[in-house]
């Protein structure tokens, strides 16, 4: 019998050591919470008037065992008694309590540890010294709050007790109730409610709350400010919603964090039937939240930003931060209390002000502006949106406005007549002078940051006799916009693929424009997505000298974006406080086979029938069905050899057109509907819009219909989930078998790529991945269902080598998933440390060798992207290793238990070392060839790894569409798949030419996104291209289409297969390159 060991690692040991250095005191009491905090330090003005010592300390300072062990060492040696009032249970604090129940009881030290949240938990019963009795009297005096009851409860915790000798009973605080009101007057715009604790009211922490209330009053809005001690609490929360009712207000601000939706699935928020604006009261100071590129730290993002998403509220920003209080000095540490943040107090008041103006303002009278983009910036791609048909949806949203009485004049009625009135020769006009005025009134940093990457903005491209030129026009109240580009169109420079480089001036210039002479009152920015959210600036809670802030103003922001991209739809409603309405994905059809592959599957299916019969004609058809094969294009996907025996042919063939068959395709693209139109005139009136969880219908994600709804994602503080766990490991299983199959060894090194999206779709599913590789599994809670550490799984239950796995991050997954990083790393350190020799453990072996852990890597901090599209865009590659140096470089940010650092050697050495690299996609309402991501990150490793001479790394393209059976395919098998499954298939294209314009720029996406693979990772063939050239500009039918409705995208695709040719990725068959070189851009010219 073996004993299996596992080894472990608690995430509060990733927190760095501190000795807080306190002196021992007649009481110790610690909170994790500062309101706590300050009332014990309000009631040690009384105490020491007693001769009674106090010291206190945040819990958040003793996370890590050493931090306690220090405390325990210094402290508790002369201290009579200690108060512990935790906040989220035992889970949240165990080796802390753990040790002062044991230590106190050796010392003889009266402790009592009490749940901050109102949660019995009898676990800290069990560790306090205190009978039940008294301790429910302690907990009772502390969860009353108040000067008056900490100092009774504190004096309790020495032995003081009553006349009959209890603990006293608390006096009575109201713990809940109005804290300052005014009625509405005739001179006011509308009523706001302002929400805040009641903890900070009794610790007379209110200043934020004050400036708040004063700076919505100077605005015309009526303020009735309530305090109560959690939206949770039963008897406050139905208080609440009958205030609510009652007070009908025009806009809420709530400064309380956390969630608050009940089983029925309603917040007491929801009775006020208005935008609820979030505001953080942050636990960070001003000095260190300058200097954060992030802006939040993981816990603050939480509790104030993702949790409030899942009640459908919107992040505003933040109005205070913590600064010490000179009392601090007393009682052994800095006592911080909230002070008001001037800059993010007026922005929240305007753009409270704002909604309240678009709920009382007449529908005729509201000027909406209703934006479309232009990335990735080409006259083909005009109104880009995924999955959506936006020049239609454009439309359907002009005709309902008009509908509703919003003064909606001459619109456009189809998508032909939208973009004929974005027709460059057709454009809105902005002197000079007037953006030189309106730019003096944005942050002096932002305007310095524009001049310094752009120069002066006469210099500006799109600038014409003296006039800023818009894409843009006029319908009554309702001005449909091109967002412009960021940076230059044509001849751009470097910077602006440096996402840290501002916009140019002109992009400045519109955004200026809209609030100045179109002064819009609401935006609409049609689907996902655009790049104001993009710009720089910190991830949340931004400051006015942030771009998107500074450009987008206090504007409400209302954002239909598809429902199954949580990560980017985050980013917007982070940094642009914007509703994000989602919208269905396309329907999805099944693929089955068309063209050249049809005839294939006739005559396969011709020879199964010939089974038993005459062996000639058996033999004649398996040569017939090899040479369709060669025809079609995919003999080399097969695997197809010469003097292969004839079955093994046909049954890789056979295999191949299954899998084709099986993809699931869209069926052309998504139109909002009424239920989603419903959405936006119901946000465009200022009413509450539901929430909604975000994800993949097509995998099983019944739960995000109906759409329309302000679209949330998960708790990361969960991630990986417990079904994100099992789902992960089978991934692993399955990339490992493949591995196994393809190698007839284990992988070594794998890089794996890990996405934002992805992760609060599937709950960390890739991370999962990455942790089963390792040979380690999460730890959870099991009340909250939150990871807490990690644990080693034993070689012997592994059944195979550990894997060393570096991942290489996106931007989006480094500003949202912290504690991630921080897990992983934690893996990392702890499997390097196991007794296990170099062949079960190459990541021990190869810290042996380095003397360096990094294996998380990724762009650095306010930058995203891979790099790669950029070159491929502009041409400007000269070879492959072009597009890998690119890929490097932006991947070089090297993320540690000690931050960020640049470690660009680093990373080449996990590429040179890696023997697989990985992409998971965990649903088929995409694919690798919808858009430029995939190429960029999958194509750009694999253009990496031959720079450094890695050319035998395996790249593999997981496929999770169905997490209980994940299946695995090489990227030159995946990228077969989708082109002669989708891309170059009949049903698929027909889908297409139902949307015009839109549809041919879909059909110019995917051969940019072929042709992106095939130069960074040499994964589409020449028989790729036969058959994307043959389904698009070699169809007449198809070529009339794209004549006629997207001339730009027929042009674009002949420029594309011109330079596959030039560059040697294409070798075409004789009369398809007479019939390119014979062709001209486009029939039209043919005809002219």
């Amino acid at each position: 019998m073996h004993i299996v060991v596992r080894e472990s690692r608690d995430l509060d040991e990733a927190a760095a050591p501190r000795d807080l250095g306190l002196a021992p005191a007649d009481i110790v009491f610690l909170s994790f919470s500062d309101s706590d905090l300050a009332m014990a330090a309000a009631a040690y003005q009384r105490l020491e008037a007693d001769g009674t010592s106090l010291r206190i300390a945040n819990l958040n300072a003793l996370r890590h065992p050493m931090s306690v062990d220090l405390f325990a060492e210094t402290t508790l040696k002369g201290t009579k008694s200690v108060v512990v009032r935790l906040l989220g249970g035992l889970d949240y604090w165990r080796y802390g309590a753990e040790q002062l129940g044991r230590r106190c009881r050796d010392l003889g030290i009266s402790l009592a540890i009490v749940p901050g949240d109102g949660r019995p938990d009898i676990r800290l019963s069990t560790l306090s010294t205190f009978e039940p009795h008294d301790l429910a009297r302690l907990e009772a005096l502390l969860d009353a709050g108040g000067v008056d009851n900490t100092f009774t409860a504190l004096r309790a915790a020495l032995g003081v007790r009553s006349e009959d000798n209890e603990v006293p009973s608390p006096r009575d605080v109201p713990n809940f109730g109005v804290y300052r009101e005014r009625a509405v007057d005739e001179s006011d715009i509308g009523a706001a409610a302002v929400i805040f604790y009641r903890s900070h009211l009794l610790a007379g922490d209110v200043a934020p709350i004050d400036a708040l209330i004063d700076a919505l009053d100077h605005r015309g809005l009526a303020v009735t400010a309530v305090f109560l001690p959690s939206l949770k609490a039963p008897d406050a929360a139905d208080w609440l919603r009958r205030e609510l009712k009652q007070l009908a207000p025009d806009v809420i601000i709530n400064a309380t964090a956390f969630a608050a939706r009940d089983g029925d699935g309603g917040s007491p928020l929801d009775a006020g039937d208005c935008p609820v604006l979030q505001v953080a009261l942050a636990n960070s100071s001003r000095k260190l939240w300058d200097k954060s590129q992030r802006g939040l730290g993981a816990s603050d993002l939480a509790m104030h930003v993702v949790l409030p998403e899942l009640d459908g509220r919107l992040f505003a920003g933040v109005i205070s931060f913590k600064e010490e209080d000179a009392l601090g000095e007393s009682i052994g540490m800095p006592l911080l209390r909230h002070v008001p943040y001037n800059e993010g107090v007026a922005h929240v008041a305007n753009l409270a002000a704002n909604w309240a103006r678009l709920r009382h303002s007449a529908k005729a009278d509201l000027r909406v502006g209703l934006l479309l983009s232009t990335y990735p910036g080409r006259p083909d791609q005009i109104a880009h949106a995924v999955g959506l048909d936006a020049l239609e949806s454009a439309c359907r949203i002009a005709s309902r406005l008009n509908r509703e009485g919003f003064e909606v004049q001459n619109y456009p009625l189809n998508p032909r007549e939208l973009m004929e009135a974005f027709d460059p020769s057709q454009t809105m006009a902005w002197p000079l002078e007037a953006y030189r005025d309106a730019l003096e009134e944005l942050p002096q940093s932002f305007r310095e940051s524009v001049f310094a990457a752009w120069g002066a903005p006469d210099e500006d491209e799109a600038l014409s006799d003296g006039a800023f030129q818009f894409r843009a026009s006029f319908a009554g109240n309702v001005v449909f916009g091109l967002q412009p580009e960021r940076g230059q169109a044509l001849d751009r420079k470097a910077q602006y693929h440096d996402p840290s480089t501002p916009p140019r001036h002109s992009y400045v210039a519109f955004y200026l424009w809209l609030r100045h002479v179109a002064k819009i009152d609401a935006l609409i920015h049609l689907g996902a997505h655009g790049t104001l959210e993009w710009l720089p600036g910190k991830s949340v809670a931004g400051s006015d000298s942030c771009a998107p802030r500074a450009l987008l103003g206090p504007i409400p922001m209302i954002y239909p974006f598809i429902v199954n991209d949580p990560g980017e739809a985050a980013q917007a409603k982070r940094r642009l406080a914007a509703v994000a309405l989602g919208h269905k994905p396309p329907p999805m059809t099944e693929a089955g086979l068309s063209g050249p592959l049809s005839e294939v599957e006739r005559l396969v299916d011709e020879f199964s029938s010939a089974e038993g019969l005459d062996p000639r004609r058996r033999k004649a058809l398996s040569e017939q069905i090899v040479d369709a094969a060669l025809r079609a294009g995919i003999a080399e996907r097969c695997g197809l050899q010469a003097g292969m025996p004839a079955v093994e042919a046909l049954t890789r063939i056979d295999a191949f057109l299954c899998d084709v068959k099986e993809l699931a395709i869209r069926d052309g693209l998504h139109v909002l509907d009424d239920g989603e139109l419903d959405a936006i005139v119901r946000a465009l009136a200022a009413r509450f819009v539901e929430p909604g969880p975000a994800g993949a219908p097509s995998r099983g994600r019944s739960d995000v219909l109906p759409t329309g709804r302000n679209l949330y994602s998960v708790d990361p503080r969960s991630v990986p989930t417990q079904t994100a766990w099992a789902n992960g490991r089978r991934a692993a299983k399955a990339i490992l078998d493949r591995y196994l199959s393809d190698h007839g060894d284990w992988p070594r090194a794998i890089v794996l790529d890990l996405w934002g999206s992805a992760t609060l779709r599937t709950g960390g599913e890739e991370l999962a991945t990455a942790l089963a590789l390792l040979g380690v599994r999460p730890v959870w809670d099991q009340r909250s269902y939150r990871v807490t550490g990690i644990e080693t799984e034993a070689l012997a239950e592994l059944g195979r080598p550990r894997v060393d796995v570096t991942l290489r991050i996106s931007g989006l997954f480094r500003d949202m998933f912290g504690a991630q990083l921080s897990l992983f790393n934690s893996a990392v350190a702890l499997v390097a440390e196991l007794p296990e020799d170099e062949t079960d453990n190459p990541l021990r072996a190869a810290w042996a060798r380095e003397m360096q852990l990094d294996r998380i890597f990724g762009p650095a901090g306010g930058s995203f992207g891979a790099g790669v599209m950029q070159h491929i865009d502009r041409g400007d590659w000269q070879d492959r290793s072009t597009l890998g140096h690119a890929y490097l470089e932006s991947s070089q940010a090297a993320y540690g238990e000690g931050g960020e650092r640049v470690a660009s050697e680093s990373f080449s050495k996990r590429v040179k070392a890696a023997d697989a690299f990985v992409h998971v996609q965990d649903h088929g309402e995409i694919d690798l060839l919808t858009g430029g991501d995939f190429a960029a990150h999958e194509g750009g490793f694999a253009a990496a790894a031959a720079a450094l001479g890695n050319d035998g790394v395996a790249l593999y393209h997981g496929d999770t569409a169905n997490p209980e059976s994940p299946r695995v395919r090489t990227l030159q098998e995946e990228c077969a798949r989708v082109i002669h499954g989708r891309a170059a298939n009949t049903r698929w294209i027909e889908g297409q030419m139902r949307h015009g314009f839109r549809g041919g720029a879909e059909m110019a996406q995917s051969v940019d996104a072929a042709f992106a693979f095939a130069a960074s990772a040499r994964a589409v063939d020449t028989g790729g291209f036969e058959r994307l050239y043959e389904a698009y500009l070699g169809d007449p039918v198809v070529a009339a289409f794209l004549d006629r409705e997207n001339p730009e995208a027929m042009a674009a695709m002949r420029r594309r297969f011109e330079e596959a040719i030039m560059r040697g990725l294409w070798q075409p068959r004789r009369n398809d390159l007479q019939r390119l070189n014979a062709q001209p851009n486009s029939p039209r010219e043919a005809a002219e």
